[in-house]
């Protein structure tokens, strides 16, 4: 767990950079604009339509939406990380600054503006001298809130591998590691409250007069803003090499147990964590992350749209041969253990109904709630297996992959879609229903790289002794401490004792 709390800092460090840059973004595009449609109505109705249109959409699905839009783009920009959180974060941060001075300004006493105009000032003298200390006050509270929005946005953007805070809410969500999600929440929420005061102090104190306050208080926001950029100042020697993981605590495990044996080999290592199937199979095709682990099925149902169900090795090989040829992406291979869709349920309540297959499941449906992993029922997975066997539950519900076992456990769901390799299914004794017809393709691990380090033989190197060397056995065992609830491991603790026990 120390480990993991060890990355507060830098975490908190990235945090603030985006939110800092997205609000220094909504404030040149929002002042402008705002000004000017404060005197024209109509533009007025547009863009402050605009602004709330874009609040209406949730926070996760905009930062979502700028994943495909940058890939269509095209041209080396990047679809992942700091482009597409920035972006996001900057449309939801206009509303508060537009509105404010669009309000603030029409709100101004129509006498003032007279006698501005009867002393003969200019549209731009009257503007600076008169209107704008006027509007302050209004349009300050706008930017306080836009900070704190968000700062709190900005924990989303580890699903577009953007690094913050967020990355320790939502592995410690999937790993049930309650400190991660505290230390995460209480880093987000000092870094409003500093930040909210900052910009109180400099609100006070222009509406004082008090110019050297302002400047004070702004200059200690920029000065810890651009510490926080530090890291992005460092060059020279190689790049840092950035290691995926999708959101579950196996992913979690492999990638810092591919990350020590890099940092081993000599190379800089960051994480993107937290990233869904098709982001993170994009992500190394563009060379956006360097490797990380996937699934035969996933790649072979969601991205080669195949149906079939071949033998594993065959599957494996004609894998490796489609993402060279159309990627350019090298599968280095199999890890050596599968990590399979499989229909669980508790296993006194599988005896009693007399359920063991998913033939005998199809009978028994309607009476049952299924609940499964937020990806599961739009997977081809689901409608390859609803093709071999009419499943019709009485309710299917998502869940997140921790709480979808909790929900087995408490019997809100009667079955789940759990995974192959974790350990908590023979922790809680669950029984895993056959699937006669072979519905579900195989889904052993397989370990991509991304384009640039195809011809690398060094970093092929330092990965090769991971191939055909983890058995489903220890990568259960692995999952299982991080997934008990008692004496509980972090990922980086759990990579550890893996590699200590393959003997890497």
């Amino acid at each position: 767990m120390n480990d993991a709390l060890a990355r507060v800092p830098a975490l908190a460090a990235q945090h603030l950079l985006l939110a800092m840059a997205a609000l220094m973004l909504a404030l040149a595009i929002g002042v402008p604009l705002a000004i000017r449609a404060a005197r024209a109505p109509r533009l007025a109705a547009v863009v402050l339509g605009a602004a709330s249109l874009v609040q209406t959409i949730p926070s996760l699905a905009l930062l979502a939406l700028f994943y495909p839009m940058l890939l269509w783009f095209g041209h080396g920009v990047p679809a992942l990380g700091f482009l597409p959180a920035l972006l996001a974060l900057t449309l939801y941060a206009l509303l508060p600054i537009v509105r404010n001075i669009v309000t603030g300004l029409r709100g101004l006493d129509p006498a003032v503006l007279e006698a501005a105009d009867g002393i003969g000032m200019t549209a731009a003298q009257k503007l600076r001298i008169v209107e704008l200390p006027l509007v302050l006050p209004v349009a300050m509270a706008g930017i306080r809130t836009a900070a704190v929005w968000t700062i709190g946005a900005a924990t989303l953007s580890t699903t577009v591998g953007q690094p913050s805070l967020g990355d320790l809410i939502f592995a410690g969500l999937q790993t049930q590691a309650w400190t991660l999600v505290i230390a995460g929440c209480i880093g987000a929420a000092a870094l409003a409250l500093g930040v909210d005061a900052l910009l109180g102090l400099a609100e006070r104190a222009a509406g004082q007069r008090r110019w050297s306050r302002v400047w004070l208080a702004l200059g200690v926001l920029a000065a810890v803003t651009v510490a926080a950029s530090a890291p992005l100042w460092a060059g020279g020697g190689d790049r840092r090499i950035v290691v995926g993981a999708k959101n579950f605590s196996e992913q979690y495990i492999l990638a810092r147990l591919i990350g020590d044996r890099l940092e081993r080999a000599g190379y800089s290592v960051s994480y993107r964590d937290g990233l869904g199937s098709a982001v993170a199979f994009g992500a190394v095709a563009r060379g956006d992350v360097d490797v990380y682990v996937d699934y035969a099925g996933t790649i072979w149902t969601a991205e080669m749209h195949r149906t079939d169900t071949p033998p594993r090795a065959s599957q494996v090989r004609a894998i490796a041969d489609w993402t060279q040829k159309s990627r350019g992406v090298t599968l280095l291979g199999a890890l050596g253990f599968e990590n399979a869709y499989a229909f669980a349920m508790r296993g006194d309540d599988a005896r009693r109904r007399g359920i063991a297959t998913l033939d005998d499941l199809v009978g028994a449906a309607p009476r049952l709630r299924f609940g499964a992993d937020l990806e599961f029922l739009d997977r081809p997975e689901w409608q390859a297996i609803r093709r071999a066997y009419p499943l019709r539950f009485a309710a299917a519900t998502p869940y997140s992959p921790t709480f979808m076992y909790r929900a087995l456990d408490s019997g809100r769901a009667d079955v789940i879609s759990a995974f192959s390799s974790d350990g908590r299914i023979a922790a809680d004794r669950l029984t895993v229903l056959a699937d006669p017809k072979h519905a579900v393709p195989g889904y052993d691990a397989v370990m991509l790289m991304s384009p640039a380090h195809r011809d690398d033989a060094r970093f092929a190197a330092a990965l090769r002794p991971l191939v055909g060397r983890i058995p489903v056995t220890m990568m259960r065992e692995a999952n299982y401490r991080v997934d008990r609830d008692v004496d509980k491991q972090s990922p980086e603790a759990a990579a550890r004792w893996l590699a200590a026990r393959l003997g890497l």
